[in-house]
């Protein structure tokens, strides 16, 4: 009998189910690599430095999520292995990774400056990560509001 999961943050909030599946720094650099392309458990883990174990736990629990799927494939003269590739609900945390890159470049900065630039895929220009309202309109961060509904936890 599977025991009933407790969300901090209760589970009617969609952060803290989000924060459920990417509850750690790993599932974070796991993203930012499948998003780079990366697909094979070798090279997260190569390009990681992560525990073997560490790797299979967090990967299976992308997995469950919804946010990775994992696919067979097979080279030749090789024993069947997984690839993991990005959901279209995985793909959509692209916008996620990019912000919490974009201020850690502005707050968190190196002096070799940043490791990734956000481009324009047609145009190579820089963009950056902002709130939109229906029209497409940029919105200033100090206009955007977070309003509780009558679904909030009391």
């Amino acid at each position: 009998m599977r025991m009933a999961k407790t969300i901090r943050g209760g589970e009617l909030c969609a952060i803290a189910r989000t924060v459920d599946v990417l509850k750690d720094p790993w599932s974070f650099l796991i993203l930012r690599e499948a998003l780079s392309g990366v697909t094979r458990f070798a090279d997260f883990r190569a390009n990681l430095g992560i525990a073997t174990d560490v790797l299979t736990e967090r990967l299976n629990t992308l997995v469950e999520a919804g946010v990775l799927r994992r696919e067979e494939y097979r080279e030749e003269g090789s024993r069947t292995r997984a690839a993991y590739q990005l959901t279209p609900a995985g793909a959509e945390l692209k916008l996620v990774i990019a912000a919490l890159q974009q201020w850690g470049d502005a707050h968190l900065p190196v002096d070799c400056g940043p490791t990734i630039l956000r481009k324009h895929r047609t145009t190579g220009g820089p963009i950056e990560v902002a709130f939109v309202d229906a029209r497409g309109r940029r919105v200033k961060d100090e206009d955007a509001t977070f309003e509780r509904t009558a679904a909030y936890p009391s």
